[in-house]
């Protein structure tokens, strides 16, 4: 799932950087680094073919490995597009991460701090991009679920739920409990030509 939300999220890119954070958080789970912390990453790598360009109307057709094809139109904030060549390859990775610390008792103030950063290719190189969105957050434990092994969370915001892999650090955490955090996500998008490889 996560290997389609990246390459949804390439074509994006391409129109220009853009990334899914409408996702729940680390929907595989958290799993404790420390008593009262607790940490989770994925990551996602894809590659789609340019299968064919229209430069008049900024057009692209994308093909994943299945053969499905997917046309984009580049607005004119994509910087470089003379670049690309059929043939090429589109790479995108997805990157998501959280961590958080558990803060017995609560009290503090829910709060929620959002911030971003964009790069982009310079002139006459293929293009290429990335974003990366961080949300610095504190938040109220509104339930512990025991059975599924999960606590809903309620920030300033938002209410997410979250899985914990681990009962005994779950077991730390009660209703009225606050924890504090980051949770970070990537995407970074680059034009590779035919005849190179992508590093890994």
């Amino acid at each position: 799932m996560r290997i389609r939300i990246a390459l949804a999220t390439a074509a994006l890119v391409l129109l220009p950087l853009a990334a899914s954070a409408q996702q729940a958080p680390m929907s595989e789970g958290l799993t404790a680094v420390a008593p009262g912390k607790f940490a989770g990453m994925i990551q996602a790598r894809g590659t789609l073919v340019v299968d064919s360009i229209d430069k008049a109307t900024r057009s692209v057709v994308l093909r994943n490995a299945k053969g499905e094809t997917t046309k984009v139109v580049a607005s004119d904030k994509v910087k470089n597009f003379d670049q690309i060549k059929v043939g090429d390859n589109l790479v995108v990775t997805y990157t998501q991460g959280l961590v958080m610390t558990l803060k017995k008792g609560g009290g503090a103030l829910r709060e929620r701090i959002d911030s971003s950063e964009t790069g982009s290719a310079a002139k006459g190189e293929k293009p290429a991009g990335y974003e990366v969105k961080e949300v610095t957050f504190v938040a109220d434990v509104q339930q512990v679920d025991l059975k599924h092994q999960t606590i809903t969370l309620r920030g300033a915001t938002r209410i997410v739920r979250l899985k914990i892999n681990d009962l005994e650090q779950l077991k730390l955490i009660k209703k009225g409990d606050q924890v504090e955090g980051v949770f970070a996500e990537a995407v970074a998008v680059s034009v590779v030509p035919a005849h190179a490889k992508a590093k890994k």
